[in-house]
């Protein structure tokens, strides 16, 4: 559906241009037949290569890497679908309409709206030939002065960027109409711990609920329903609603999640974020607890910080993940720091003396030997009806109560002889793993953390990453020799999605100049058509400053599709400046004509693309929230190509006729080196 929003702004854009060039011909005095065929006929290229560059554009879009690239594929392909069939209805079926004679009205009274629109015409022509002509020529006069201050603009947009005065990150959050706290406890605990500390959880929400009701009187309840799940995390791990109940088997007593359905978003001034906020500082620290992380949001590319290491030592990993959870708590807006590290059941390990090993027993034989004696040797099955029975020996039940009875068991060597068990054998308590991560054959322990970036001075899960980086996790390395780590989570997503668009936009861009070239039949006239492209971060920047929202990835996706859609204005009004010098108009002539012929196609292409945007950029939903950023970049990158266009464009053809003119002084030629770009035709 935004694909489809966004393509509509775009694919008035040629229908525009066409209309625009019959109409000129038809004021020429042309009948309607004529001026559509002729109109249609000198448009169809330039149309076709606008429509092609921008589908180019949209191109790298389809090739995005990961999970952000599955999520914004579809709106490539809506958008270029759209432009083909457009193509289609801009070439064949409007000259078709715009061919047909005129009604004349009857004479009489003028209608108040036609008095309105012709005093609307006669305003607007008289502000294009007068005041903007002045200032064109003006600024194509003063060309070089125009093009250093289009420079300095461009590198002060770009040096915000680069030095955080304008915020990047990553991705925007997408709320969700519930919040989830997911808590795991140590593997083993009983489940009356797990209850106890549910019901911690249910007590803050329950605090939370109350906090917010009394500040919305009158109004529905900001919670809809809560449910508890013991023994699972069905909404972590994306199975289906939550049940309140209690799991019929103990190997899971230590999961637990409280899910939390809120008012639709709509119907709430309060984001999901603010109250999960609040819920999480409520709960507070709760000792004993392995892994106790919140979650309010509906999407999201990976953990906000999220650092892998590995380590030959396992002993030394653990320490390390330990002090880097002691450094991301020193930053502000950290929260829910935690390792993937989670230590296994309680139990006891059995080491073999070398006086075992002398007398020919094995670790095997030792470990039999204690399983037959506490847990049972099935000896004999007897058959009851459809049941097997199952008769297993071991020792007596006051014999086996105890973890000492271990070591006063007595262990049977090869050649029948008992010894006690202390004589051969060492016993060990502690804990298993829950679970092995290996990575390139070396255990892994990751470590993540959650980052509240909502305060305008918070720090952004970028920066700290790159503190990271730049400074703790270097000196970890020092403090431990053979430690590596690389980033995961959001880091690792947001370094796939970039490479991958700074791979496929070089590439279209260089398709794009192909086109341009083979239309101009000209090596330099693509650069000038190409020069409003990174132009458009000027305009898409000043758009999120404006509107309050920060840069983000589906801004810059935003910025590469906008790259094909603010060439379509340049185009056009270069292939028109070519065919009037073709007719051997004076070239002063040409550019002012150019100019204010322009004015009024590309200021219609710009508010159609504006007005078509403007419903997602002022959409209130806060599932939406995050294709906003995209929709700004478009907007007003745009809008600020407007100015590019009708300002910088001919004031670089005209810098590009000064270099062939001292190069023709140069080399003593009278002849233009640079060929004619299109054959004489008749000028509209």
């Amino acid at each position: 559906l935004f694909g489809f929003i966004m393509a509509l702004g775009i694919v008035v854009d040629d229908a525009i241009v066409v209309g625009k060039n019959i109409y000129a011909y038809r004021e020429k005095g042309m009948d309607p037949v004529s001026a559509a065929i002729k109109g249609v006929r000198e448009m169809a290229a330039p149309v076709t290569m606008a429509v092609m560059t921008t589908m180019l554009a949209f191109a790298p879009l389809l090739y995005i890497s990961g999970i952000m690239g599955k999520l914004m594929r579809v709106i490539p392909l809506v958008v270029i679908s759209v432009l083909a069939v457009s193509l289609i209805e801009a070439l064949l079926i409007l000259p078709a309409h715009l061919s047909r004679k005129k009604k004349t009205l009857k004479k009489g009274r003028p209608h108040p709206i036609a008095k309105f629109h012709a005093m609307i015409g006669k305003s607007l022509e008289w502000f294009i030939n007068k005041p903007f002509a002045a200032f064109a020529m003006l600024a194509v006069r003063w060309r070089y002065v125009t093009l250093s201050i289009g420079i300095t603009v461009l590198l002060i947009t770009v040096g915000l960027i680069m030095g955080g005065r304008v915020k990047f990150i990553f991705m925007h959050s997408v709320e969700a109409d519930n919040m989830v706290a997911s808590l795991t406890m140590p593997q083993g605990t009983p489940i009356e711990k797990t209850l106890e500390v549910v019901k911690k959880l249910e007590y803050a929400a329950e605090q939370v609920k109350l906090e917010f009701d009394k500040q919305r009187p009158d109004q529905p309840s900001i919670y809809k329903h809560m449910a508890t799940t013991i023994g699972d995390q069905p909404a972590s791990r994306g199975g289906g609603g939550p049940v309140r109940g209690i799991a019929t088997g103990s190997s899971s007593a230590h999961l637990a999640e409280v899910n939390i359905e809120l008012l639709e978003g709509e119907e709430r001034n309060i984001s999901s974020g603010e109250i999960m906020a609040r819920w999480r500082e409520l709960v507070g620290e709760v000792p004993g607890v392995s892994k106790l992380t919140f979650l309010s949001e509906a999407f999201s590319p990976g953990d906000a910080v999220s650092v892998e290491l590995s380590h030959e030592d396992f002993d030394t990993l653990i320490v390390v993940a330990e002090n880097l959870k002691g450094k991301l708590r020193l930053y502000s807006g950290t929260s829910d720091i935690a390792d993937d590290f989670e230590p296994g059941k309680a139990e006891i390990k059995l080491a073999l003396k070398d006086a075992g090993r002398t007398l020919g027993l094995t670790l095997a034989d030792l470990a039999t030997q204690a399983r037959q004696g506490f847990y049972g040797q099935e000896v004999q099955r007897i058959q009851r009806g459809r049941h097997d029975v199952r008769v297993m020996v071991r020792y007596p039940e006051d014999q086996r109560k105890s973890i000492a009875h271990i070591e006063n068991m007595r262990v049977r060597l090869p050649n029948g002889a008992q010894i006690p068990f202390t004589t051969v054998a060492d016993v060990t308590y502690g804990r298993g793993y829950a679970t092995i991560r290996r990575s390139e054959r070396m255990r892994t322990v990751t470590v993540t953390a959650d980052v509240d970036e909502s305060g305008k001075e918070a720090p952004k899960a970028k920066e700290i990453n790159d503190d990271l980086q730049k400074k703790v996790l270097p000196d970890l390395m020092l403090e431990y020799p053979g430690l590596q780590w690389r980033f995961a989570g959001e880091a690792r997503e947001r370094n796939d999605s970039m490479s991958s668009m700074f791979k496929t936009f070089p590439l279209a861009l260089l398709a794009i100049y192909g086109l341009l070239a083979v239309q101009f039949r000209s090596y330099f006239q693509p650069i000038i058509v190409m020069s409003a492209i990174p132009f458009g971060i000027v305009g898409a920047t000043f758009g999120h400053v404006v509107m309050g929202f920060d840069l983000g990835i589906l801004s810059m996706f935003g910025i590469i599709a906008l790259s094909g859609i603010v060439v379509n204005d340049s185009l056009i009004m270069i292939d028109l400046i070519n065919r009037e010098r073709a007719a051997g108009i004076n070239l002063h002539d040409v550019v002012r004509d150019s100019v204010t012929r322009r004015f009024r196609p590309i200021l219609l292409t710009t508010m159609t693309t504006f007005l078509g945007l403007a419903p997602m950029m002022m959409e209130k939903s806060l599932q939406a929230q995050f294709l906003i950023p995209m929709a700004i970049s478009l907007a007003f990158g745009v809008a600020f190509a407007t100015m590019i266009t009708l300002i910088l464009v001919p004031s670089l053809y005209m810098i590009l006729e000064d270099f062939w003119a001292v190069l023709r002084y140069l080399t003593g030629k009278n002849e233009k080196i640079e060929p004619e770009p299109i054959q004489k035709t008749e000028s509209v």
